[in-house]
């Protein structure tokens, strides 16, 4: 899997999914991490095709849309104050999200590879557990090291974090 940037950042509210999306894409615009065309083309996805996903205790939601957005890969977690609505994957109801994973991808071949390890570390409850009692300063570490400590390619050991001031 090739290099991402990590951003991490804790205790912001949310009013709706809406207000988190439009959040991701200023942050990640003033970041440099995408072009102008993302913000719009991030909440055009979720309107059309909406990321939160049930899970056994909690509800995640992945953010993301197409590669032609992106300048370089990235991924935005979130750890919101309080749960976010957000509309579910496969049905018509909302979820209250704990957390918030922006996938940002240069390649829409390792978005697939990314999406299938983020979907199996997340099925373990206790890693989802884990993120949500973490730290501030430590949930960034926790999540790179889980979600890229599993055999990869050599690219893996290139990983970067920084932080996004609170």
């Amino acid at each position: 899997m090739q290099p991402f940037d990590l951003f991490v950042k804790s205790g912001l509210h949310f009013a709706d999914a809406t207000q988190a999306l439009e959040h991701i894409g200023q942050e990640m615009l003033a970041r440099g991490v995408v072009n102008a065309g993302y913000p719009a083309a991030l909440l055009a996805r979720e309107a059309q095709f909406p990321t939160g996903i049930a899970l056994d205790k909690h509800a995640v939601a992945i953010p993301h849309c197409g590669a032609e957005h992106a300048c370089r890969p990235a991924l935005y977690l979130i750890r919101p104050a309080q749960p976010v609505p957000f509309q579910q994957a496969d049905d018509e109801g909302s979820l209250a999200v704990s957390l918030i994973i922006a996938l940002i991808v240069t390649d829409p071949q390792q978005q697939l590879v990314l999406l299938r390890t983020l979907f199996g570390q997340l099925q373990d409850p206790d890693f989802l557990d884990a993120l949500l009692a973490a730290p501030d300063e430590a949930l960034g570490e926790l999540f790179r090291q889980r979600l890229f400590s599993q055999p990869a390619s050599p690219a893996s050991s290139h990983q970067q974090q920084q932080g996004v001031p609170s």
